[in-house]
């Protein structure tokens, strides 16, 4: 028998059933319904229902058939007008008989239902802080510990060790008890934490703040029911919001149906772990911006506690804690605000019920199941809650989800002194722009400060110039007769040396003036770093020149020419000699090394 593909809507006074069968003949179909069954038979489809509420046989039911589309589309009476019926989208509750039992269990399940019932009506206190169970010295430890849905399971890493390592972080779950996993756990977490990763993240954040703009297919479906709320005041069917694909669907129907046997503290684990993977797959839809990827698996998995070292959480807030600490060490993205925006998108899923719990839960499923060796997780906590959650009202996921919104988280609460980091990182980055305005203003000042510089050389320059010219015109003007070049002592760094006019000492009529033309010269060679030896013999061809303007003007030329030969028998490479000729005289230039000198002498053509 095939089990057909369906779907449950409802009113105020009817509940309809569509039924797809393609392969069908349309004139042998039987129906049987009374109460809270239904049972539809047509070869080769068969579908047996227990409905969330009774239904009657009054003669308003009808039934009608679609050619085109090949539904049956059956409408059935309400036995109490305006009754709600919840649950119609959880697709494998309604396919389990009344009463059943897993074939997995080896107990028989005596007053199941008023179990059940009891379980549903009564009140968790989501805020109290269980204290977990600690060994004593006299009490010998079990076997084995337990881990998985509601702690049903051991033995798994025994049979399947070479798998579930790379999956799990606990390396003998089978033998590490509660507090030990706890332990490792956050011991791994303070030494994968990066204090530089972190940083680059809150500074450098264009990408963070990008994926915080998405918006997953829930945020439509919250804004959507509470507006059907604020107009209508009542109950809406969660199918109105939160829609099934036909993957979905025919997925719930592969399920296996099973009653779980948990006591308070089970159920309690089993409520906070779903909160913790919600977490995780509400980061990895957000970062990803709702497409999956490769890395989706690792992502969830890593990210939950619960699947990653099979936690088991005590309070909401321990929760929310490790989940933000494991978003800080690591994942690409590592910033408080998807911390934050994680725990509201958890929210609004347990606001919507279980129909949007269950259809990321189905989600997770579909990831874990194109994952290797990720698989393994669906056995021992994914489908558990897929078959589990369809059995849970919708005022317990609505307590859960009051609750983690009031719970409050700061970074001080993570343990990893993310406020002092930042403030220390803050101060850095602003010592950092005072040091860069510095030297910026020291660039600006410094063209200001060479343009200074150099309008006092000019300055100089041209004061030199000046007196340099005034000098000149006095010399000029010391001549009689208009043929006398006086004595200049110009000296340079290198390659220049002082002229000495011998015509000019020849014409000079004042003594005096000789004089100061001495002592400009020898002032001018003094300030020069000429060798001593060399300063000597120029006094000497000093004196000698002054000596001779005493003299007749024939013993004044063969003086100067005999200090002209004397100055050549003198520098010992007359090779690098130079000469110059002019109209007015010869010059000769003595190379740099001697710190030279360059003598003038300007004689009379007759003379020569």
């Amino acid at each position: 028998m095939i089990t057909p593909a369906f779907e449950l809507s409802q009113d105020p006074d009817f509940l309809t059933i569509i039924i797809d069968v393609p392969y069908a003949r349309a004139s042998e179909f039987d129906l049987y319904f009374e109460g809270e069954d239904f049972k539809f038979y047509s070869k080769p489809y068969f579908l047996r229902l227990t409905l969330p509420g009774r239904i009657v046989e009054d003669g308003r039911e009808k039934a009608s058939y679609n050619v085109d589309k090949r539904t049956l589309t059956i409408r059935l009476p309400k036995e109490s007008p305006g009754q709600y019926f919840e649950g119609l989208d959880m697709v494998t509750s309604l396919l389990a008989p009344k009463k059943s039992r897993s074939a997995k269990h080896l107990v028989e399940e005596i007053g199941a239902s008023a179990a059940l019932s009891e379980e549903e009506e009564e009140e968790f206190e989501w805020e109290v802080e269980q204290t977990p169970y600690k060994e004593t010295a006299e009490s010998f430890p079990p076997l084995q510990y337990y881990y998985g849905f509601g702690n049903l399971r051991s033995g798994v890493f025994q049979r399947l060790q070479d798998e579930l390592s790379d999956v799990v972080d606990v390396k003998d779950p089978d033998k590490t008890p509660v507090c030990e996993r706890r332990k490792e756990r956050l011991a791994a977490e303070a030494a994968k934490f990066d204090s530089d990763h972190y940083l680059a993240d809150f500074f450098e954040d264009e990408a963070i703040q990008r994926v915080l703009k998405y918006k997953p297919w829930w945020v439509e479906a919250h804004e959507k029911m509470i507006a059907l709320q604020g107009e209508s005041h009542q109950k809406h069917d969660s199918n109105t919001v939160v829609v099934f694909t036909e993957e979905e669907k025919e997925q719930l129907r592969r399920f296996t149906n099973k009653s779980y046997l948990l006591d308070k503290r089970s159920r309690h684990h089993v409520y906070l772990s779903l909160i913790d993977i919600l977490l995780a797959y509400c980061y990895d839809i957000c970062v990803n911006e709702g497409e999956q990827n490769v890395e989706s698996s690792w992502n969830v998995r890593k990210l939950s506690a619960t699947l990653c070292w099979l936690e088991c959480f005590y309070d909401i807030h321990d929760v929310v804690v490790c989940f933000g600490r494991r978003v800080l060490c690591y994942p690409l993205h590592r910033h408080f605000d998807l911390v934050t925006r994680a725990l509201n998108d958890t929210v609004m899923i347990l606001q919507l019920g279980r129909a949007a719990v269950l259809k990321c839960l189905l989600d997770i499923h579909k990831i874990f199941r194109e994952s290797d060796p990720a698989y393994l997780l669906n056995d021992l906590f994914i489908t558990d809650y897929c078959v589990w959650i369809q059995k849970t009202k919708s005022k317990k996921l609505a307590a859960l989800s009051e609750s983690l919104q009031k719970t409050a988280l700061a970074k001080s609460h993570l343990g990893f002194e993310l406020e002092e980091l930042e403030a220390a990182a803050l101060l850095v980055q602003e010592e950092e722009r005072h040091l860069k305005a510095a030297a910026a203003v020291s660039r600006q000042q410094l063209p200001s400060s060479e343009s200074e510089t150099s309008d006092s050389e000019e300055s100089s320059s041209t004061s030199s110039e000046t007196e340099g010219s005034d000098s000149d015109e006095q010399e000029s003007s010391a001549g009689e007769d208009g043929k006398i070049n006086s004595s200049q002592g110009v000296l340079q760094e290198e390659g220049t040396a002082p002229l000495i006019d011998c015509d000019g000492l020849r014409q000079v009529a004042n003594t005096s003036m000789v004089e100061v033309s001495d002592e400009k010269s020898t002032a001018s060679l003094q300030s020069t770093s000429v060798p001593g030896k060399l300063i000597e013999e120029l006094e000497k061809q000093m004196r000698t020149a002054i000596s001779l303007s005493e003299q007749p003007e024939e013993l004044a030329a063969a003086s100067c020419f005999a200090l002209r030969e004397q100055e050549e028998n003198h520098v010992s490479e007359p090779d690098k000699y130079s000469e110059a000729s002019t109209g007015k005289g010869n010059f000769l230039e003595v190379p740099s090394k001697t710190n030279p000198l360059l003598f003038l002498c300007s004689t009379n053509e007759d003379e020569d």
